[in-house]
Order: structure tokens, then sequence, then C-alpha cells
């Protein structure tokens, strides 16, 4: 099939490659001056089938146009008629490489993606966001809670310590509605007396008892307003001259088996009564409404003391 001519061009000069056909040739078309096709090349192009590489056959000589020769030789040998394109000068290089030892998926020797690594690696992500999630959970009922852990807690410096129900009853405010007394409200006994030469004394005008260190030396007090009968303390305050001391307590006439231990607890200095002043206590069972407590210096006492106030406390743990 020859192509038809549709005007006044030709097929050379249509078509740069028109020296390729027979019908380009007859009408006189030519091959370009110089290489064609691959740089800096200096072969001559030529009509296909026509050009040789080496030695050819005869067969190859004689194939007709269009048709490839037979190869001949074994598999091994070059074919003498094609020459591929990177065995010319400046040809480039098209076969690819294999990587030796590749990771195709499916190929034997080749190793497929870790699947085991990804999946634990997917699991640890997970749970490390279930954990995250659980933390913070915890956190916020911790903080909408955080009122009413606080309840049933010790007050602590920052917060405002308020009485219970209880101590309205008991505890300090008892204490303050308790009675108390001085030296110049006690009924002072045969050879006592009060002065207030020595400093120190809390009574009021710093008056104290004095004279207390004879046998037969007592101060009375009367106790009014005890609206319970219980188990009550009764505070000393008292002052030596650096040695210890003591005296008998009486309660409503019964004589109590310990006395009323005014010992130098502070190991303060003998002879030095301004800095002997001190405080003891003992318990006593009162009645409800008056009670007597007598502090008597009797036989085997040491009563080398002097005595300014005294009060009733609750017992410890009332």
């Amino acid at each position: 099939m020859t192509p038809g001519n549709n005007g006044a061009s030709t097929p050379e000069d249509d078509d740069p490659f028109g020296y390729l056909y027979a019908d380009g040739q007859a009408n006189g078309a030519q091959p370009p001056s110089g290489g064609y096709g691959y740089p800096n090349s200096v072969n001559r192009v030529r009509a296909v089938g026509t050009r040789q590489y080496g030695q050819q056959s005869q067969s190859a000589q004689a194939a007709p146009y269009g048709q490839v020769p037979q190869q001949q030789g074994a598999y091994s040998q070059p074919n003498a008629h094609y020459a591929a394109p990177e065995t010319l000068p400046g040809g480039a290089t098209t076969a690819q490489q294999q990587v030796p030892g590749g990771g195709g998926g499916g190929g034997r020797g080749g190793r497929g993606p870790n699947h085991k690594g990804l999946l634990i690696g997917a699991i640890a992500v997970v749970a490390a966001v279930v954990i995250g999630i659980g933390v913070a959970m915890l956190g916020g009922d911790k903080d909408k809670d955080g009122a009413s852990d606080e309840v049933g807690t010790k007050p602590t410096q920052s917060q405002d310590a308020k009485p219970s129900p209880s101590a309205s009853k008991g505890g300090a405010a008892s204490q303050a509605e308790l009675p108390k007394t001085d030296a110049k409200a006690l009924r002072l006994g045969p050879g006592v007396s009060t002065a207030s030469d020595i400093k120190g004394s809390k009574a009021d005008g710093g008056v104290y008892v004095t004279g207390f260190n004879h046998v037969g030396a007592t101060v009375t007090w009367t106790v009014n307003g005890i609206e319970k009968a219980d188990t009550y303390r009764l505070y000393v305050r008292y002052g030596i001259p650096g040695v210890d001391a003591n005296a008998t307590l009486v309660v409503n006439g019964d004589v109590q088996d310990r006395p009323v231990n005014m010992k130098n607890f502070g190991g303060q200095p003998k002879g030095d009564w301004e800095r002997g002043w001190q405080e003891t206590w003992s318990n006593v069972n009162l009645t409800k409404g008056t009670n007597t407590i007598e502090i008597a210096c009797n036989e085997g006492n040491q009563c080398d003391a002097v005595l300014d106030k005294l009060w009733i406390a609750p017992e410890q743990g009332q």
C-alpha cells in the first residue's frame, strides 16, 4: 500500500523519515547529513535491514524488508543482526539492575513487611492512649470530689478550725465556763496569809498565799457551779525555791490517796523564788452543784511553797 498524494507536497516534504520508505526513495528523499539518533553518533542512517553489525549470515543479508532474521548459534551468543542501544557509543543504560536481597513481597527469596512488628507497635500506641484517657478521667474525678475528701480531716494551718457541736457542751468551751479562783478568794487556815513580794504571780494584784510551810496549814476553796457530777482536773499554780514540795488533797471531806505534787519540774536553781513558778494538776471527783476542795500541809508533806491560782478543767478525753 502506497501513500497517496493529496497536494503539491510530496511525502519527502511532509515526512522527515520519508527516505526510509520505498516511495520516498523513489521520489528522491535523502537521509540527513551527519549522525542522527544518538548524540555524538558518527554512524550514517541507512534503510532498515541494510546496516550490518559485524559479520552477518547470508540468511540475514537476504532477509526481506520488515522481517527479523533468525538468530543462529547458541542462546548465549549475541545476535549478529541486532545490537542493543546501550552497546552503541553514547547509548544510555536502560536495563534495571536487581538489588541483591531485595524485599519483593512476591518472590521466595525476598522478605515481606514485618507485619508482627507493625501489629505490636499499633497495640502499644492504643494502650498508651487508653492509659492517658484513664489518668485524665481519674484526675477529673479527684478534682470534683476534692471538697468531699476534706470532710473529717484535721484542720490545717490554711483552714479555719470550727468547733464541733459537742464542743459547745464540753472541751474548751466547758473549760472556760468551769470555776477558777486566786489567792484572795481562798479561805486561809491558821498561820497562813497573803503577800505580793515575789514577782511572777498571775493572781489579781500579784497576790499569793504564803506561810504554808508548817503542819496544820490549809487553804480551802468552795467550788460553785458544777453542772454535772464527773471527774475533773484541779490545776494549781505554785511557786517553790528550786526544791520539790507536796501537800495533802481533800475533796468534800475525803482525803485523796495522791498528794498535790509540786515538784521542781523546770529544774530551777535552789533559792530562786521568782523563777520557781510552775503548774501541776490532780484528778478530783466532783458532784453537781457545790464542792469543797482543801489543800493541807500534814505530817509527811513538804510544804515549802506559795500558791496563787486554782481552776477546774475537764478530765482528759471529755
